[in-house]
C-alpha cells in the first residue's frame, strides 16, 4: 500500500514540474514567434510566389503603390526597378525597391505582362465644335490602325491561349476612336493595343503623326480652355 502512494504522490510532483516546463516552453515559442512573425511572412510569402507565380523576373508589375521590373526574387524579399512615381508614362526612375515577399499576401498585385503581354492606352485628342470633328475622327482612326493594327493578330493568338486559364475576352482587339463632348470641344479618345514598355513610344509616334495632319487641315483645330470677357461703356 506504501509503494502505490509513493508512486502516486512522485508522479504528481513530476506532472506539476511538466505542466510548468510545458507552460514556459509554450511562452517561449510564443514570444519566438512574435519576434520572427514578419520573417515567417515573407518565407510564406516566398513560397506563394514559387508555386503560384505571381511574378517571375522580368515581369512589370505593380504591388500596393509601388510599380516596376522584377529584377531579382530572394527567400524575404524581391527587388523592382522603379517606374513611374514622379517619371511619365512608366519610364523608369533609375531607383532599385526591396519590397518584403509578404506583400504578396497582403496588397493586391497587378501584373502588366503576365500570360497577355499587351496593355490598352488611350489618347484624348480634344478639337473645337467648329472643326469637322468627323474627319478628325476619321483622320484618328487612321493613324492608330497604322501604328497598332499589326498587334491585333497576335494578340488575338495570345487572347485565345490565355483564355484557357483566365476569364479574359475582348469584343474587339482593333485600334478605336470614341467620341465624347466637354465644355471645351469635342473630345475624341483614341484607344489601341501597345506593348507594356512601349507606351510612351507608341504615345509620342501617334501624337507626331496627329500634329502633322491636323496641321495640313484648316477645318480641324486643336480645342483649349477659354475665358471671353465683355466689357460695358
Amino acid at each position: 500500500m506504501v509503494v502505490p502512494l509513493g508512486i502516486l504522490l512522485v508522479g504528481r510532483i513530476w506532472f506539476e514540474g511538466f505542466q510548468s516546463i510545458a507552460t514556459f516552453l509554450g511562452l517561449v515559442s510564443a514570444g519566438i514567434a512574435i519576434a520572427l512573425k514578419d520573417l515567417l511572412v515573407n518565407l510564406a510569402g516566398w513560397g506563394f510566389i514559387l508555386w503560384r507565380r505571381p511574378l517571375e523576373v522580368g515581369d512589370r508589375i505593380q504591388i500596393g503603390e509601388h510599380r516596376g521590373d522584377v529584377i531579382d526574387i530572394r527567400i524575404f524579399q524581391f527587388t523592382l526597378l522603379e517606374i513611374g512615381n514622379w517619371v511619365h508614362a512608366d519610364q523608369s526612375t533609375g531607383r532599385v525597391i526591396h519590397v518584403p515577399n509578404g506583400k504578396v499576401l497582403t496588397d493586391y498585385t497587378a501584373n502588366y505582362s503576365k500570360g497577355f503581354q499587351y496593355i490598352w492606352n488611350e489618347l484624348p485628342v480634344l478639337v473645337t465644335f467648329e472643326s469637322n470633328w468627323k474627319k478628325a475622327k476619321a483622320l484618328l482612326a487612321e493613324i492608330a490602325a497604322r501604328h497598332a493594327a499589326h498587334l491585333t493578330e497576335e494578340a488575338e493568338r495570345q487572347i485565345r491561349e490565355v483564355s484557357r486559364r483566365f476569364m479574359i475576352f475582348y469584343s474587339t482587339l482593333k485600334p478605336t476612336v470614341y467620341t465624347s463632348v466637354e465644355d471645351s470641344g469635342v473630345l475624341l479618345t483614341v484607344r489601341y493595343l501597345c506593348e507594356a514598355r512601349h507606351r510612351r513610344g507608341s504615345a509620342e509616334a501617334i501624337w507626331e503623326d496627329i500634329l502633322d495632319e491636323f496641321g495640313r487641315r484648316d477645318d480641324i483645330d486643336f480645342a483649349y480652355p477659354t475665358q471671353t470677357v465683355f466689357l460695358e461703356r
